[in-house]
């Protein structure tokens, strides 16, 4: 299995280098050079199995020679071990042919555990076979963060600095980044929003002294093994409603667009999908794009639902890639246009393209609060707000098809709007009861790329 970039001008990869690279030299993403299908006989044969067995069905084929059969099965067994629930990704039944898919019962209570855990399993058993060591630089709009510094902590081969919008994720978000005890953790709090973060995180992957020089990796969803990862549930979602007999649709929440990617993979391998329906929040820049075809930032503005607050969503540029039919001088040429003027408009053939792959929704603040109200109300099910965006958006998509609507986190996670809306104080799990009486490290740190990087060679060179 290759890897190309989606910019189509840097070095092609085996699945360990694109996975221990994360952003190309090009400044593009990698992909699979190819999307491996999966035969009805062998999606049917899933029905009945563990999370984890599917997860090995389904991954397989992407990693190549990297890791033998026996080594990635107990890399997948180790990765989801922590779950809270035996299931690992349940269904719950909300309405008629409505259903919510509980991504939140892994360590940190949100859906980036499916990928993080895994991927800190594969980057120990990478890293422990060559002897290297990497230092792993993420941007977070509230979620990655905590993730991956719960995947990465204490690990010999690895520093995790974290960077986060300073004043913008909830509290537990903050407290779960920077609590942690383990010196190879950083947590830092940058001026600016999450936008300001990603910009940073791309620039140190562009200065190449600076990226080989520290050994740079990345965990954010331009890594492609995070997106693998999360095709897995897409898959054990839908063969329990009957899939491949059955066609089932999926509503996404999401901001950097990473997660319903992960679906329209999920579709190439030959899953029966429907519609992958895109729930935007305020910051509503893909449902935009989809209604205009112009691609336009406009400044994030905080919401209640802040893992959401995104302009520029990276994974965006990996459904160009395949709207624009695999031509990476074309999509290097919008994202340049989207760095110089913050814009950029999609070409009529690769807009249609879009359009037939995706729906959208965008949901107000109010809506939201309402949402979380309702759901409590009539369904049973306390919500998220950024889950709660997805079953508003998905209930004007519901039909014949079963929908499945992601629940990217746990109501636990922000208290404070679920207890406004709905008036019930999610508690927390038991395992992190403590968790506000902790005492938290943070790093307060300028919106600049230098400022980062200085810290960055003093904290790993100490």
């Amino acid at each position: 299995m290759r890897y190309i970039s989606t910019r189509g001008d840097a070095p092609v990869l085996s699945f360990e280098q694109a996975m221990l690279t994360g952003l190309a030299r090009d400044g593009g993403l990698y992909l699979p050079e190819t999307v491996p299908a999966l035969s009805d006989d062998a999606i049917r044969a899933m029905r009945g199995q563990s999370y984890e067995e599917i997860a090995f069905t389904v991954m397989r084929p992407f990693i190549g020679d990297t890791f033998t059969d026996p080594e990635f099965q107990e890399i997948i067994a180790k990765a989801y071990s922590g779950f809270g629930h035996d299931a690992r990704a349940p269904l719950v039944q909300l309405a008629p042919n409505h259903f919510l898919l509980e991504l939140f019962h892994g360590p940190t209570l949100a859906f980036k555990d499916f990928a993080m855990q895994l991927i800190g399993q594969l980057f120990q058993a990478a890293l422990s076979r060559s002897g290297e060591r990497v230092t792993i630089v993420g941007a977070t709009s509230g979620d990655t963060g905590s993730a991956a510094i719960e995947a990465f902590k204490g690990l010999d081969a690895v520093d995790v600095f974290i960077m986060y919008p300073d004043g913008r994720v909830s509290e537990v978000q903050r407290r779960q980044m920077t609590t942690s005890t383990e010196s190879n953790v950083h947590a830092l709090a940058v001026e600016g929003d999450f936008d300001t973060c990603q910009g940073a995180l791309k620039d140190m992957f562009n200065d190449f002294d600076f990226r080989d020089g520290v050994r740079l990796a990345g965990v954010n969803s331009i890594n492609w093994a995070r997106v693998l990862a999360q095709v897995v549930y897409y898959f054990s979602s839908a063969v329990s409603l009957g899939a491949p007999e059955r066609k089932v649709s999926f509503t996404v929440p999401t901001g950097n667009f990473g997660d319903i990617f992960a679906g329209y993979i999920a579709k190439q391998m030959g899953l029966p999908i429907d519609k992958l329906v895109i729930a935007t929040n305020q910051n509503d820049i893909l449902h935009r794009t989809l209604e205009t075809g112009s691609y336009t930032t406009e400044g994030v503005v905080p919401s209640i639902s802040p893992s959401m607050d995104i302009q520029v969503s990276s994974n965006f540029e990996r459904a160009l890639f395949y709207a624009y039919d695999q031509d990476g001088a074309a999509v290097k040429e919008q994202m340049d246009s989207l760095k110089t003027g913050g814009s950029f408009k999609v070409s009529q053939g690769a807009y249609q393209a879009l359009q037939e792959t995706y729906a959208s929704g965008r949901v107000s603040e109010g809506q939201t609060s309402a949402m979380i109200k309702s759901a409590q109300a009539t369904m049973g099910e306390l919500l998220c707000p950024h889950s709660a965006v997805g079953v508003y958006v998905a209930q004007d998509h519901l039909g014949e098809t079963p929908m499945i609507t992601l629940a990217t986190a746990h109501p636990a996670k922000f208290p404070a709007a679920v207890e406004d809306a709905a008036g019930i104080h999610p508690p927390l799990p038991g395992r992190m009861a403590d968790l506000y009486d902790r005492k938290e490290t943070i790093t307060h740190v300028k919106g600049d790329v230098a400022a980062i990087q200085a810290i960055i060679r003093e904290r790993i060179s100490a």
